[in-house]
């Protein structure tokens, strides 16, 4: 059958934000919590393993519960950012769920605080409880009272989550005008941004000064949120939780070394001479002295080349199919089931997302296709996400979703399956050409460029504690675009505002590594596939079965990778940089 560019359907979650269900939910949920919390008295050290397991599968099932509710009211939000009516169920199900996490936070304390004998022994009977019940004792250090955790957790609610929510509603009303072909046209961010790979170098550079004259407009006020967000950062994790540094409290969370996000950071700062040396080269064949910071998404070559929504989505199946047909099959039922929201519209959120809600369910995907080959790439992407969670379904809900890190795995190797495919099967030069320059683009975007932005995210909150105002960090911005592109690219003043745009900072603080961690992570096992072909898919298989069941560290481990090692990271940008002597080497 042929797809068709559509909205998504909640339906298999709640069928209306008003709905009786929906109602029934939190009535359902608020029974359940009030079941758990009379199992308190159960907890003690020497409880048998037979009890410990009902007490896990009891909050297993509240935690679903709670999955899918505060699934919907996000997923309904991302589809419309601009409905009342959802607006108010997003922060009625964020208060509620902030009061049901509190009813509960009595199990993890205790936990925490049990013994290591009976910890151990509790745990070898937990089964695929287990990963889940480790990580949650490493955070013992950095655990609060009772009575301080609840405190934190409702202050949340109106504090970091209201100004994330108010940040999405603002950033996402959002119109941009600019002529295009002789006639003005208002656009959202995602139209917007698909000028930015257009052969008209002054379109280009339209499109990047519109993007950054309405966000440069609410500067400050979007400046503001972010130092907000920063300090409440600072304030629950280095002053109450005692993390050595912003970046280690999220390190934790993805239960990655601090030392390999260091070793990752300091090899994708040395290497950025590797990209300044590409934009070089795309400088000489655009025929130009130096790309302006608007070029370096710029095509190479004159192809406009435009995909149909159905087709695209046959072509990403196929080449999942083509790994695997089980691949293929997965993928299949995101479009099969409605869960797929793919039309521009606007209050819409821009971007892209996979949201997996439970084990069993499908997971949703939100794009905004236009046609271009990098939709398509970003289709195989997120879709690649929800081939990653659906493969993972037979573990519990704590441990089937894979940490962030580790979450960028198979929707990069999607998209590398999807490239290798159109670049075989495509006999216009000019076509091959641009799809792999687009290799390299997309590299810059997803390494160097998120790794910059973690570098600066690092600096910003040491600037932010010392009273760096605004403007200091818009500075402090520019001259880390600086550095990223050295003398190989110009960089315009507007671009200063580029961070009060990047919705991630906002949201999930230091994310964005996840990013480099994951492209540089599947350079090197795409590297083992291309070496070991069908040998290569059952231990790719595995490391997708495991979800979040284990650390990224031990789960690269069986890959024969280690993630503290400069030489591994390197690894990865030595694949590009025979990328770029190839690039170099066409004629």
């Amino acid at each position: 059958m042929s797809y068709q560019l559509s909205p998504w359907s909640l339906a298999d979650l709640f069928p209306a934000p008003d709905s009786p269900e929906l109602e029934a939910a939190f009535k359902q949920l608020d029974e359940q919590v009030a079941a758990f919390e009379k199992l308190r008295p159960q907890l003690k050290p020497d409880m048998p393993v037979s009890s410990f397991l009902e007490v896990l599968h009891d909050l297993e099932e509240a935690t679903k519960l709670a999955n899918k509710m505060y699934s919907y009211a996000g997923l309904a939000f991302a589809a419309n950012t601009q409905d009342q009516r959802i607006q108010a169920l997003l922060g009625r199900i964020q208060q509620f769920m902030a009061e049901m996490e509190n009813r509960t936070l009595f199990f993890s304390l205790w936990w925490k605080d049990l013994d290591e004998a009976n910890a151990a022994r509790l745990m070898d009977a937990s089964g695929d409880y287990r990963y889940f019940l480790e990580v949650m004792r490493k955070f013992k250090p950095h655990t609060l009272t009772e009575p301080e955790e609840k405190v934190v957790n409702l202050k949340n609610v109106t504090g970091r989550e209201a100004l994330i929510t108010l940040y999405d509603a603002v950033t996402n009303r959002y119109v941009f005008k600019v002529e295009v072909d002789g006639q003005m046209k208002e656009m959202t961010r995602g139209e917007l941004m698909s000028l930015v790979r257009r052969d008209d170098p002054d379109l280009r550079a339209r499109a990047y000064q519109e993007l950054y004259r309405v966000y440069g407009e609410d500067g400050s006020i979007l400046g503001q949120m972010y130092q907000t967000l920063v300090r409440d950062w600072r304030n629950e994790n280095l002053t109450l939780r005692r993390f050595a540094s912003p970046i280690a409290a999220r390190n934790l969370g993805n239960d990655v070394p601090d030392e390999a996000v260091e070793a990752l950071l300091k090899v994708a700062k040395k290497n950025a001479v590797l990209f300044q040396r590409f934009f070089r080269l795309k400088a000489r064949l655009l025929g130009m002295d130096k790309l302006r910071r608007y070029d370096i998404y710029a095509p190479v070559v004159k192809s406009d080349k435009q995909y149909e929504f159905g087709k695209a989505a046959e072509m990403v199946l196929e080449s999942f199919s083509a790994f695997h047909p089980r691949f293929g099959e997965l993928a299949r039922r995101v479009f099969d089931e409605n869960h797929f929201d793919s039309e521009v519209r606007k209050g819409k959120q821009s971007g892209a997302f996979c949201a997996s809600v439970v084990p069993g369910m499908t997971p949703w995907v939100k794009l905004n296709y236009q046609g271009r080959a990098d939709d398509v790439a970003t289709m195989a992407h997120e879709l690649g996400h929800a081939i990653h969670a659906m493969m993972a379904e037979h573990h519990s809900v704590f441990t089937f979703h894979s940490s962030l890190p580790m979450a960028e795995t198979a929707s990069t190797f999607g998209e590398m399956m999807l490239i290798d495919r159109l670049l075989a099967s495509e006999s216009d030069e000019a076509v091959r050409r641009d799809l792999l320059f687009r290799q390299m683009d997309d590299s810059y975007a997803t390494i160097m460029r998120q790794s910059f932005f973690a570098l600066f995210e690092k600096q910003a909150h040491e600037m932010i504690q010392n009273n760096a105002s605004v403007d200091d960090l818009a500075a402090a911005y520019l001259e880390n675009l600086k550095e990223q592109f050295g003398d190989a690219v110009e960089v315009s003043e507007e671009f200063k505002w580029e961070w009060v745009s990047i919705p991630h900072i906002y949201h999930t603080p230091f994310y964005v590594y996840a990013y480099a961690f994951g492209q540089l992570l599947v350079l090197a096992l795409y590297q083992q596939f291309k070496a070991e072909g069908e040998t290569f898919k059952p231990r790719y298989m595995d490391i997708l079965a495991a979800g979040g069941s284990k650390s990224p560290a031990e789960i690269c481990a069986a890959a024969g990778i280690d993630i503290r090692s400069e030489a591994f990271w390197q690894g990865g940008f030595d694949v590009l940089s025979k990328l770029v002597d190839e690039l170099e080497a066409l004629k």
